[in-house]
């Protein structure tokens, strides 16, 4: 087993419980699929948020997912640096995993698909 980190970000389309927490929820289930995790993988999770966004905690769309009640899940706020990327959420999942640093598939979905075009897969 290996111990690695999963980078994923999405954007928001408003500064609302719902919004947040459905695009939260998207990219959670995007980067466990892709990446073949299991809950028992997961190690922690870590949930940033431009500070536009405070209408609700994204790490409560970790716990809208079943069997993650026992998942340590952290939020915290981005550094609010002038030009970064607004209504952005992202995540660092701490994962168990028999997959090699390559072998892992960073997900990036929405406009935060610019932060890391290069982590895309091309379609």
């Amino acid at each position: 087993m290996r111990f690695h980190g999963i980078r994923g970000a999405i954007t928001v389309e408003a500064n609302t419980s719902q919004a947040i927490l459905g695009a939260t929820l998207e990219l959670l289930r995007r980067m466990t699929a892709v990446n073949d995790i299991e809950v028992d993988d997961i190690a922690s999770v870590i949930f940033s948020m431009t500070p536009d966004l405070n209408a609700v905690f994204p790490a409560e769309a970790g716990r809208q997912v079943p069997g993650w009640g026992q998942v340590p899940l952290m939020c915290m706020q981005e550094i609010p640096v002038p030009g970064a990327l607004e209504r952005c959420v992202r995540v660092l999942m701490l994962v168990n995993t028999t997959r090699t640093i390559d072998e892992i598939h960073h997900v990036y979905l929405g406009g935060a698909i610019q932060l890391r075009p290069d982590l895309v897969p091309r379609s």
